[in-house]
Protein backbone atom coordinates (compact mmCIF):
# COMPACT_ATOMS: atom_id res chain seq x y z
CA UNK A 1 0.00 0.00 0.00
CA UNK A 2 3.42 2.44 0.07
CA UNK A 3 2.44 5.09 -2.83
CA UNK A 4 4.86 5.82 -4.82
CA UNK A 5 5.28 9.20 -6.47
CA UNK A 6 3.21 10.23 -9.83
CA UNK A 7 0.14 8.41 -8.30
CA UNK A 8 -1.11 11.46 -6.15
CA UNK A 9 -1.92 15.48 -7.34
CA UNK A 10 0.44 17.90 -5.78
CA UNK A 11 -3.07 19.35 -3.77
CA UNK A 12 -3.86 15.77 -2.49
CA UNK A 13 -0.34 15.16 -1.44
CA UNK A 14 0.22 18.39 0.50
CA UNK A 15 -3.31 18.19 2.24
CA UNK A 16 -2.13 14.97 3.54
CA UNK A 17 1.05 16.44 4.41
CA UNK A 18 -0.34 18.76 6.51
CA UNK A 19 -2.81 16.58 8.05
CA UNK A 20 -0.11 14.23 9.25
CA UNK A 21 2.48 17.08 10.70
CA UNK A 22 -0.64 17.85 12.92
CA UNK A 23 -1.29 14.35 14.12
CA UNK A 24 2.75 13.46 14.42
CA UNK A 25 2.76 16.98 16.62
CA UNK A 26 -0.45 15.86 18.80
CA UNK A 27 1.10 12.23 19.19
CA UNK A 28 4.47 13.33 20.17
CA UNK A 29 2.73 15.64 23.28
CA UNK A 30 0.30 12.43 24.21
CA UNK A 31 3.16 10.04 24.14
CA UNK A 32 5.29 12.02 26.27
CA UNK A 33 3.08 12.30 28.50
CA UNK A 34 1.44 8.93 28.69
CA UNK A 35 4.19 6.24 27.97
CA UNK A 36 6.28 4.87 31.09
CA UNK A 37 9.72 4.66 31.29
CA UNK A 38 9.65 1.03 31.13
CA UNK A 39 7.20 0.71 28.12
CA UNK A 40 9.60 2.68 25.82
CA UNK A 41 12.01 -0.21 24.73
CA UNK A 42 8.88 -1.96 23.46
CA UNK A 43 8.61 1.33 20.49
CA UNK A 44 11.83 0.61 19.11
CA UNK A 45 11.41 -3.79 19.28
CA UNK A 46 7.48 -2.99 18.00
CA UNK A 47 8.84 -0.84 15.11
CA UNK A 48 12.04 -2.87 14.12
CA UNK A 49 9.48 -6.37 13.82
CA UNK A 50 6.65 -4.51 12.04
CA UNK A 51 9.81 -3.39 9.80
CA UNK A 52 10.98 -7.28 8.94
CA UNK A 53 7.54 -8.08 9.01
CA UNK A 54 6.99 -5.82 5.96
CA UNK A 55 9.44 -7.52 3.91
CA UNK A 56 7.93 -10.81 4.10
CA UNK A 57 5.17 -10.23 1.06
CA UNK A 58 2.62 -13.14 0.61
CA UNK A 59 0.89 -14.47 -2.32
CA UNK A 60 -2.62 -13.59 -2.64
CA UNK A 61 -5.27 -15.13 -5.20
CA UNK A 62 -5.34 -13.58 -8.20
CA UNK A 63 -1.37 -12.83 -8.93
CA UNK A 64 -0.92 -10.53 -6.31
CA UNK A 65 0.57 -10.13 -2.49
CA UNK A 66 -0.12 -8.49 0.45
CA UNK A 67 2.65 -7.56 3.69
CA UNK A 68 2.04 -6.98 7.48
CA UNK A 69 0.84 -3.24 8.08
CA UNK A 70 1.21 -4.19 11.69
CA UNK A 71 -0.94 -0.99 13.03
CA UNK A 72 -3.93 -3.49 14.41
CA UNK A 73 -0.78 -4.70 16.27
CA UNK A 74 0.88 -1.71 17.40
CA UNK A 75 -1.72 -0.17 18.61
CA UNK A 76 -3.13 -3.30 20.58
CA UNK A 77 0.21 -3.42 22.79
CA UNK A 78 1.44 0.25 22.88
CA UNK A 79 -2.14 2.52 22.61
CA UNK A 80 -3.40 4.55 19.60
CA UNK A 81 -0.65 7.62 19.87
CA UNK A 82 2.40 5.44 20.26
CA UNK A 83 0.88 3.32 17.34
CA UNK A 84 0.93 6.14 15.11
CA UNK A 85 4.81 6.96 16.00
CA UNK A 86 5.96 3.28 15.21
CA UNK A 87 4.11 3.53 12.07
CA UNK A 88 5.21 6.38 11.23
CA UNK A 89 8.89 5.53 11.83
CA UNK A 90 8.51 2.30 9.72
CA UNK A 91 7.21 4.48 6.71
CA UNK A 92 9.34 6.91 7.25
CA UNK A 93 12.51 5.10 7.06
CA UNK A 94 11.27 2.58 4.22
CA UNK A 95 10.82 6.06 2.01
CA UNK A 96 13.61 7.66 2.92
CA UNK A 97 16.00 4.42 3.06
CA UNK A 98 14.70 2.05 0.77
CA UNK A 99 12.95 4.01 -1.65
CA UNK A 100 9.69 2.26 -0.91
CA UNK A 101 7.00 5.18 -1.39
CA UNK A 102 7.42 8.88 -3.01
CA UNK A 103 8.67 11.70 -0.85
CA UNK A 104 6.06 13.78 -1.77
CA UNK A 105 3.14 11.49 -0.93
CA UNK A 106 5.51 10.05 2.02
CA UNK A 107 2.33 12.38 4.24
CA UNK A 108 -0.16 10.01 2.53
CA UNK A 109 1.76 6.81 3.12
CA UNK A 110 1.71 7.87 7.20
CA UNK A 111 -1.62 9.31 7.11
CA UNK A 112 -3.42 5.82 5.64
CA UNK A 113 -1.43 3.08 7.25
CA UNK A 114 -0.15 4.89 10.57
CA UNK A 115 -3.51 7.08 11.00
CA UNK A 116 -6.09 5.65 9.58
CA UNK A 117 -4.86 2.29 9.93
CA UNK A 118 -4.05 2.81 13.91
CA UNK A 119 -7.47 4.51 14.16
CA UNK A 120 -9.62 1.64 12.87
CA UNK A 121 -8.04 -0.13 14.69
CA UNK A 122 -8.50 1.48 18.21
CA UNK A 123 -12.21 1.68 17.46
CA UNK A 124 -12.73 -2.27 16.65
CA UNK A 125 -10.55 -3.67 19.32
CA UNK A 126 -11.89 -1.13 22.17
CA UNK A 127 -15.50 -2.04 20.32
CA UNK A 128 -15.06 -5.81 20.32
CA UNK A 129 -13.34 -5.59 23.98
CA UNK A 130 -16.59 -4.02 25.47
CA UNK A 131 -18.29 -6.43 24.05
CA UNK A 132 -16.50 -9.63 25.26
CA UNK A 133 -15.59 -8.06 29.12
CA UNK A 134 -12.10 -8.77 28.29
CA UNK A 135 -12.63 -12.31 28.07
CA UNK A 136 -9.72 -14.20 26.29
CA UNK A 137 -11.58 -14.66 22.98
CA UNK A 138 -12.22 -10.63 22.74
CA UNK A 139 -8.42 -10.19 22.48
CA UNK A 140 -8.13 -12.47 19.41
CA UNK A 141 -11.69 -11.38 17.78
CA UNK A 142 -10.61 -8.34 18.20
CA UNK A 143 -7.43 -8.63 16.88
CA UNK A 144 -8.48 -10.30 13.77
CA UNK A 145 -10.97 -7.53 13.02
CA UNK A 146 -9.07 -4.29 13.90
CA UNK A 147 -6.07 -5.83 11.51
CA UNK A 148 -8.55 -6.86 8.93
CA UNK A 149 -10.72 -3.61 8.62
CA UNK A 150 -7.57 -1.64 9.42
CA UNK A 151 -6.16 -2.51 5.87
CA UNK A 152 -9.67 -2.40 4.29
CA UNK A 153 -10.32 1.22 5.63
CA UNK A 154 -6.85 2.28 4.78
CA UNK A 155 -7.00 0.57 1.50
CA UNK A 156 -10.37 2.76 -0.04
CA UNK A 157 -8.47 6.00 1.52
CA UNK A 158 -5.95 5.06 -1.36
CA UNK A 159 -8.20 4.35 -3.56
CA UNK A 160 -10.53 7.81 -3.01
CA UNK A 161 -7.16 9.80 -3.01
CA UNK A 162 -6.43 8.05 -6.45
CA UNK A 163 -9.59 9.27 -7.62
CA UNK A 164 -9.38 12.86 -6.03
CA UNK A 165 -6.04 13.07 -7.73
CA UNK A 166 -7.36 12.08 -11.54
CA UNK A 167 -5.48 8.97 -11.43
CA UNK A 168 -8.25 6.90 -11.68
CA UNK A 169 -11.90 7.11 -11.18
CA UNK A 170 -13.49 6.50 -8.25
CA UNK A 171 -15.86 3.98 -9.76
CA UNK A 172 -12.74 1.70 -10.57
CA UNK A 173 -9.71 2.66 -8.00
CA UNK A 174 -12.03 2.44 -4.63
CA UNK A 175 -13.44 -1.20 -5.78
CA UNK A 176 -10.55 -2.64 -6.93
CA UNK A 177 -8.80 -1.68 -3.76
CA UNK A 178 -11.22 -2.60 -1.18
CA UNK A 179 -11.82 -6.05 -3.37
CA UNK A 180 -7.90 -7.23 -3.42
CA UNK A 181 -7.26 -5.82 0.05
CA UNK A 182 -9.96 -7.93 1.73
CA UNK A 183 -8.45 -10.84 1.02
CA UNK A 184 -4.57 -9.24 1.78
CA UNK A 185 -6.08 -7.94 5.19
CA UNK A 186 -7.28 -11.81 5.83
CA UNK A 187 -3.56 -12.52 6.09
CA UNK A 188 -3.01 -9.32 8.05
CA UNK A 189 -5.30 -10.77 10.78
CA UNK A 190 -4.28 -13.88 10.97
CA UNK A 191 -0.67 -12.92 11.52
CA UNK A 192 -1.99 -10.42 13.96
CA UNK A 193 -3.88 -12.70 15.59
CA UNK A 194 -0.58 -15.20 15.43
CA UNK A 195 1.57 -12.43 17.15
CA UNK A 196 -1.11 -11.99 19.74
CA UNK A 197 -1.59 -15.70 20.67
CA UNK A 198 2.80 -16.19 21.14
CA UNK A 199 2.86 -12.67 23.48
CA UNK A 200 -0.39 -14.42 25.09
CA UNK A 201 1.42 -17.28 26.35
CA UNK A 202 5.03 -15.60 26.90
CA UNK A 203 3.85 -12.15 28.51
CA UNK A 204 0.46 -12.22 28.78
CA UNK A 205 0.62 -8.56 30.64
CA UNK A 206 1.80 -6.87 27.32
CA UNK A 207 -1.77 -8.15 25.87
CA UNK A 208 -4.22 -7.56 28.66
CA UNK A 209 -6.42 -4.77 29.20
CA UNK A 210 -4.06 -1.63 29.95
CA UNK A 211 -1.07 -3.19 28.66
CA UNK A 212 0.80 -0.29 27.26
CA UNK A 213 0.91 0.47 31.39
CA UNK A 214 2.94 -3.15 31.66
CA UNK A 215 6.33 -3.21 32.32
CA UNK A 216 8.42 -4.24 29.18
CA UNK A 217 11.84 -5.51 30.24
CA UNK A 218 14.49 -7.19 28.84
CA UNK A 219 13.06 -9.94 27.97
CA UNK A 220 11.02 -8.11 25.40
CA UNK A 221 14.29 -6.09 24.28
CA UNK A 222 16.44 -9.18 23.17
CA UNK A 223 13.18 -11.83 22.41
CA UNK A 224 11.44 -8.85 20.08
CA UNK A 225 14.77 -7.74 18.59
CA UNK A 226 15.72 -11.47 17.39
CA UNK A 227 12.23 -11.87 16.58
CA UNK A 228 12.92 -8.85 13.95
CA UNK A 229 16.46 -10.17 13.01
CA UNK A 230 14.72 -13.72 11.66
CA UNK A 231 11.79 -12.35 9.93
CA UNK A 232 14.60 -10.33 8.28
CA UNK A 233 16.76 -13.35 7.48
CA UNK A 234 13.57 -14.55 6.41
CA UNK A 235 12.81 -11.74 3.72
CA UNK A 236 14.48 -13.78 0.26
CA UNK A 237 11.37 -15.62 0.84
CA UNK A 238 8.89 -13.45 0.58
CA UNK A 239 6.50 -13.50 -2.87
CA UNK A 240 7.43 -11.47 -5.68
CA UNK A 241 3.93 -10.81 -6.98
CA UNK A 242 3.23 -7.54 -7.09
CA UNK A 243 1.33 -5.95 -4.23
CA UNK A 244 -2.63 -5.10 -3.61
CA UNK A 245 -1.64 -1.43 -4.94
CA UNK A 246 0.97 -2.02 -7.76
CA UNK A 247 -1.97 -4.64 -9.40
CA UNK A 248 -4.85 -2.55 -9.16
CA UNK A 249 -2.36 0.18 -10.86
CA UNK A 250 -1.64 -2.38 -13.37
CA UNK A 251 -4.90 -3.53 -14.04
CA UNK A 252 -6.43 -0.08 -14.16
CA UNK A 253 -3.80 1.47 -16.72
CA UNK A 254 -1.80 3.54 -14.23
CA UNK A 255 1.31 1.90 -13.11
CA UNK A 256 3.30 4.45 -15.52
CA UNK A 257 2.49 7.36 -13.68
CA UNK A 258 4.98 6.12 -11.09
CA UNK A 259 7.71 8.36 -10.90
CA UNK A 260 11.35 7.04 -10.46
CA UNK A 261 13.07 8.16 -7.07
CA UNK A 262 15.18 11.17 -7.51
CA UNK A 263 17.89 8.89 -5.50
CA UNK A 264 18.92 5.85 -4.09
CA UNK A 265 20.55 4.30 -1.10
CA UNK A 266 19.00 1.01 -0.50
CA UNK A 267 16.50 0.41 -3.49
CA UNK A 268 13.76 -2.30 -3.14
CA UNK A 269 15.46 -3.66 0.02
CA UNK A 270 18.66 -4.84 -1.70
CA UNK A 271 21.89 -4.05 -0.08
CA UNK A 272 24.12 -2.55 -2.60
CA UNK A 273 27.53 -4.12 -4.20
CA UNK A 274 26.50 -7.45 -2.59
CA UNK A 275 26.18 -10.17 -5.69
CA UNK A 276 24.22 -12.67 -3.96
CA UNK A 277 20.48 -11.01 -3.83
CA UNK A 278 19.39 -13.20 -1.22
CA UNK A 279 22.38 -12.13 0.86
CA UNK A 280 21.90 -8.64 0.17
CA UNK A 281 18.13 -8.92 0.76
CA UNK A 282 19.16 -10.10 4.29
CA UNK A 283 21.56 -7.61 5.15
CA UNK A 284 19.11 -5.12 3.92
CA UNK A 285 16.57 -6.34 6.40
CA UNK A 286 18.97 -6.37 9.20
CA UNK A 287 20.36 -2.76 8.62
CA UNK A 288 16.57 -1.45 8.16
CA UNK A 289 15.17 -3.27 11.09
CA UNK A 290 18.37 -1.56 13.37
CA UNK A 291 17.64 1.69 11.89
CA UNK A 292 13.94 1.76 12.39
CA UNK A 293 14.62 0.44 15.95
CA UNK A 294 16.62 3.41 16.81
CA UNK A 295 14.76 5.99 15.46
CA UNK A 296 11.23 4.49 17.46
CA UNK A 297 13.67 4.24 20.33
CA UNK A 298 15.37 7.84 20.21
CA UNK A 299 12.03 9.58 19.52
CA UNK A 300 10.70 7.73 22.54
CA UNK A 301 13.05 8.36 24.86
CA UNK A 302 13.27 11.84 23.62
CA UNK A 303 9.48 12.95 24.48
CA UNK A 304 9.37 10.47 27.59
CA UNK A 305 8.17 12.42 30.86
CA UNK A 306 11.14 13.03 33.25
CA UNK A 307 10.39 12.42 37.09
CA UNK A 308 9.99 15.97 38.55
CA UNK A 309 12.72 17.13 41.06
CA UNK A 310 13.44 19.14 44.08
Amino acid sequence: MHIPDGFLSIPVSIVLWIAIIIVIGYALKRVGADLGERQIPLMGVLAAAIFAGQMLNFAVAGGTSGHLMGAALATILLGPWAGILVITCVVAVQALIFQDGGLLVLGANIFNMGVIGVAVSYMVYRTVQKFSGGRKWGLFVGGFAAAWLSIEVAALAVGLQLALSGTSPANLAIPAMAGIHALIGIGEGLITVGALAFLYSARRDLVQAGASQAPAGRLVWVAGLLIALALAVASPLASSRPDGLEWVAEQNGFLNAAQDPTYNIIPDYVLPGISNEALATILAGIVGALIVFGVALGMAYARRRRPQTG
